[in-house]
């Protein structure tokens, strides 16, 4: 397994995690599907959302949610945010759509997450790759990323 440069840059924070792999299905990236491929409830997986308010930002949210933009637009500051269109995932943040990452993002943008991350011991997040999730303590990923935490999801 290949190190990417989300957990390069997780050792060089010298944040603790775990890799693990799953077989990805090109037609179905839910991330409910992640989840049970990796063996955690949806509400322990996260998945990270590119929205544009003023400027882009990250928005991280658990697989069995959805992003509330009104709350997301609130939390942020913005009047109002909509979601990046797939096209455009590549060339802000390096990655491909199922593999959105914060963590070594080509660009740094704002991070929110749900505040339901801090409920969990461990919670997992792409590794910036298809198939590639890193697991690790919210406390950890909060610190790497700045995120600022605040209710923006809501089921779906």
């Amino acid at each position: 397994m290949n190190k990417t440069n989300a957990a390069r840059l997780l050792d060089d924070l010298g944040i603790r995690y775990e890799l693990r792999e799953y077989e990805v299905d090109p037609n179905d990236l839910a991330a409910e599907t992640v989840a049970a491929k990796i063996g955690l409830p949806p509400e322990q997986v996260f998945k990270t959302l590119l929205v544009r308010g003023a400027e882009p930002l990250f928005c991280v949210i658990p697989a069995g949610a959805e992003l509330d933009l009104k709350a997301a637009a609130r939390v942020s500051g913005n009047r109002t945010v909509d979601l990046a269109p797939v096209k455009d995932l590549k060339s802000l943040t390096g990655y491909v759509r199922g593999g959105v990452t914060v963590l070594a993002a080509k660009r740094s943008f704002p991070v929110f997450t749900d505040w339901t991350i801090e409920l969990h011991d461990i919670v997992a997040v792409s590794a910036g790759q298809r198939g590639l999730q890193i697991l690790l303590q919210p406390s950890d990923y909060i610190r790497a990323t700045s995120a600022t935490c605040g209710e923006i999801a809501r089921p779906k």
